[in-house]
């Protein structure tokens, strides 16, 4: 159960329109609804810690870029968070995140180059507007914006 602090934030963020993914440790990730009966993580999490701060994860599919190093794919995520670290976003993280085949696990269908980048803040009001903007940003790195 997520600590009291924790919960009130998600009925805060709910209050305010958004719709809660699921939430992992201090970080309420927020939803991103596809269709009237589908929803996916955002890539966009309210972290509740001190000070509060809005987390961003932007991500390169390997697929898309056939050929490229593990690090030439990072750098293509960097790229992509650009907008976000003039925003004032730091990066936080780096991770490469297999997907596996849902029918057999032991087969890789794919590697998601995923950079984690945060922005603190001052105080609800600035979160909300922060992850509103978050939201709006593109977090996925494409063929057809190749850099």
């Amino acid at each position: 159960m997520p600590p009291p602090s924790t919960t009130a934030l998600k009925n805060a963020l709910v209050g305010q329109g958004f719709e809660i993914y699921r939430t992992v440790g201090s970080r309420i990730v927020l939803a991103d609804r596809v269709r009237d009966n589908l929803i996916m993580d955002s890539g966009v999490a309210a972290v509740d810690e001190t000070p509060q701060a809005v987390r961003l994860t932007v991500r390169v599919q390997k697929t898309d870029f056939p050929g490229e190093t593990d690090d030439q794919l990072y750098q293509r995520a960097r790229r992509q968070a650009e907008e976000a670290v003039a925003r004032g976003y730091r990066e936080v993280e780096h991770v490469a995140v297999p997907v596996h085949d849902p029918g057999d696990k032991s087969r890789t269908l794919d590697v998601w180059y995923e950079v984690a980048f945060e922005k603190a803040v001052d105080d609800e009001q600035g979160l909300f507007d922060e992850l509103r903007r978050a939201l709006q940003m593109d977090k996925t790195a494409s063929p057809a914006g190749r850099h």
